[in-house]
């Protein structure tokens, strides 16, 4: 299973065939065999692989003549495999904040950031059971590379954690982005949410803690006015 950054030179055959579909948009087997050198037998064997993972999705083409044939090409997610220059522009636009405002200053922009996906995401949570919501709160954060799953514990509360920290990088210079995430779950699950367990600590996961009976009130729920509780968690992660 191909889950890492790609390097620039592919290491194994699964990243070849990812390689040549980036450079190529799309390919067929017979296209694939002429590149790699190997059989149709074996390019639909890593093809088969590939596809199984969401890594590649393929589409049939009618010829004028002959058999149909199928076009293979990236997915999203492959596409999320490549390098790119998203972390250091992240880190030079935190830096850039620090620089001129210190920490309250990234607070800031982590709050405008945790507003617009708030104003984006609520509206799909709304209305929906407990249970309902804290599912797809997780499938929200799994599908950003989290590795979220969570379980309802026998006082009816939940816990969540994730298996990976997907900012883990940016997290270690600039913690505040994991003080605010206590909070901006705590919105979108509209409930009280506690963290427990810390990565940064090393502990195995972040996992929270999810209290149904203590639902937070609308005058307490919004990000920006959690700015200075999150300053106090970053301050105290420093020591």
């Amino acid at each position: 299973m191909v889950s890492s950054i790609l390097k620039e030179i592919p290491e194994n055959t699964h990243q070849a065939v990812l390689f040549h579909l980036k450079r190529r948009n799309e390919m067929t087997v017979a296209d694939l065999c002429e590149e790699l050198g190997i059989t149709s037998m074996a390019v639909r064997r890593h093809l088969s692989g590939l596809q199984q993972d969401g890594l590649i999705e393929c589409r049939l083409v009618r010829q004028s003549r002959g058999r149909p044939t199928y076009h293979y090409r990236l997915t999203a997610k492959a596409e999320s495999l490549f390098p790119s220059a998203i972390n250091n522009f992240a880190f030079e636009l935190l830096d850039a904040v620090f620089e001129a405002k210190g920490h309250q200053g990234v607070m800031e922009l982590l709050s405008i950031r945790d507003e617009a996906l708030l104003k984006k995401l609520l509206p799909a949570l709304e209305g929906l059971s407990m249970d309902k919501r804290v599912e797809a709160v997780v499938k929200i954060f799994s599908e950003n590379g989290y590795m979220t799953e969570f379980k309802q514990l026998e006082d009816g509360n939940f816990f969540i954690y994730q298996q990976h920290c997907a900012v883990h990088n940016l997290a270690t210079k600039y913690r505040q982005l994991c003080s605010m995430e206590a909070r901006l779950l705590e919105r979108l699950l509209g409930a009280r949410t506690i963290r427990q367990q810390y990565i940064m600590k090393n502990d195995p996961v972040c996992g929270y803690m999810v209290s149904i009976n203590e639902a937070i009130s609308e005058g307490n729920n919004k990000v920006n006015e959690a700015i200075p509780e999150a300053e106090a968690d970053f301050l105290a992660s420093q020591k």
